[in-house]
């Protein structure tokens, strides 16, 4: 079991640790302690005295002056939750909403939500058994926090909405009947603690990082194979080259290509051409400016995921009930527009690798077929390949410069981060189409070399791959191979 301490700083690698294996979650006596502290602290705050303090006993918004009276308070709580579960559009990946769950109970911890520790553990026992609400990816200004997805997220507690269990969508009214559970009753301040916060964001971050570090990974090998299959040059990759322009990703992607390199027969052969195109010969400086992106954007996601983001917070400890802005999503907002264009070139630098495989240059055949003409090879795989990275182009326009006022002007500026959150996974998503269309292409290209051989490594890569995805002699239904390829890069491992 996972213990969830607040004294322990929460890592990108403990996330993906936690989510990829199966591992229940628990709280430590820390998080207990605080969680039940600061409940207890709200409770006697409420009991004596009149004042109104923002979202436990006054309206939200820009009703923010109407105060509530102590007996409405519960209704107020369940009334926020059913009326701000407003998402549209397709649903939230699954396992998005896992990380979406571990890092909302994770914002509990650390004793400034005032939730009860019942709502806590019903969270709780919600992410170990894998029940998964049902979110919807449209709704979040990412300013509020994300009010829409994060109301989604709730309704399950609350006896509402709809949960994936055991693969299938069911009605949470269903499930609590299947497992003999009774809907959790919100008191003050919890609603808004729940419906508070940066999860949704944060938890695409996640995910999108955790993709973004295979992806580096994958890029350096897919564009190691590629170099050889082009013939190409390996002086670009010396370590005197990087060394004088010593960007930390540049240095890790020129050795990561003489890794993967070493020992190739056709890296070794004399070259007769004195450069090569920059989709080849700028490698390290393309793919190690994104792995510096990676790292920038990782420092942000891990501040965000090791906070408090919902709104107002309580400090027990100096008898203070602060509202203010944590959830606001601008960080967030910022680093995924970054992360998206830095993915978006790994895309771009490989569909140029793509065009140069399939020219006939360098003594390989036009589209990268023998009997050109008749077959017209890996000719619109390429044009796939475009298609995909004029998308994700698009999709990097930045969501973080976009602001839309709402209710009525108490909330003035929005991040507008979630678009960018979703706006970055259809780019990873994108980028790993496009890198299986340039491996396709790569180990094609190898087999006009032979009897020349690469390295051990990528040979014994490459032999894998064909297990999965044949060497294309005469054309073939193409769609079936880049998805079988497509498959075989996703699930690579590359540690």
């Amino acid at each position: 079991m996972f213990l969830l301490d607040p004294r322990k700083y929460f890592t990108l690698a403990d996330a993906e640790k936690v989510v990829t294996s199966g591992e229940e979650l628990g709280f430590s006596e820390a998080a207990i302690k605080n969680i039940k502290n600061c409940r207890i602290y709200l409770d006697k705050k409420l009991a004596t005295q009149n004042e109104a303090v923002y979202g436990i006993n006054t309206g939200f918004g820009s009703l923010c002056n109407v105060v509530i009276p102590k007996k409405d308070l519960e209704q107020l709580q369940e009334n926020l939750v059913k009326s701000h579960a407003c998402g549209m559009g397709e649903e939230v990946p699954r396992d998005v909403i896992k990380i979406m769950l571990l890092l909302k109970i994770r914002n509990f911890i650390y004793g400034k939500s005032a939730v009860s520790i019942e709502t806590a553990e019903r969270m709780l026992f919600f992410y170990n058994n894998d029940i998964l609400p049902v979110i919807y990816q449209q709704g979040s200004l990412g300013a509020s926090g994300d009010l829409a997805p994060l109301a989604h997220l709730t309704l399950p507690l609350i006896g509402l909405g709809e949960v994936y269990y055991k693969g299938k969508k069911i009605t949470t009214e269903q499930l609590y009947k299947n497992l003999k559970l009774k809907p959790v009753k919100l008191q003050s301040k919890e609603g808004l603690a729940l419906l508070n916060g940066t999860q949704f964001m944060s938890a695409y971050a996640v995910w999108c990082l955790i993709k973004s570090n295979h992806l580096n990974k994958l890029a350096d090998l897919t564009g190691s194979i590629a170099l050889d299959g082009f013939f190409g040059r390996t002086e670009p990759f010396c370590e005197a080259i990087q060394n004088v322009r010593p960007h930390k990703g540049q240095i890790e992607t020129g050795r990561a290509v003489r890794n993967y390199l070493k020992g190739s027969k056709i890296a070794e052969k004399k070259k007769e051409t004195v450069q090569d195109p920059y989709s080849f010969r700028c490698i390290p400086q393309v793919h190690g400016a994104t792995k510096d992106v990676v790292r920038h954007v990782t420092e942000v996601i891990e501040t965000e995921i090791n906070s408090v983001t919902d709104n107002p917070t309580i400090f027990p400890e100096n008898d203070e009930i602060i509202s203010g802005g944590n959830f606001h999503g601008q960080p967030l907002a910022m680093a995924l527009d970054y992360l998206a264009i830095a993915i978006s070139e790994l895309g771009s630098i490989s569909e140029r690798r793509i065009y140069q495989l399939i020219s006939g240059a360098r003594n390989l055949p036009p589209f990268l077929v023998a009997n050109p003409g008749i077959n017209s090879g890996f000719m619109i795989p390429q044009y796939t390949a475009a298609s995909i990275v004029s998308q994700s182009k698009q999709l990097c326009s930045p969501a973080s410069v976009d602001s839309i006022v709402s209710s009525n002007g108490q909330e003035d500026h929005v991040s507008m981060g979630a678009n960018g959150a979703t706006k970055c996974y259809k780019v990873i998503e994108n980028t790993y189409k496009i890198l299986a269309i340039e491996f396709m292409n790569a180990t094609q290209a190898l087999e006009f070399r032979r009897p020349l051989k690469s390295s051990p490594l990528i040979e014994k890569t490459v032999a894998v791959y064909r297990k999965n995805v044949a060497f294309i002699e005469n054309d073939k239904l193409m769609h079936n191979e880049i998805n079988k390829s497509l498959k075989f890069v996703e699930s690579l491992n590359l540690e």
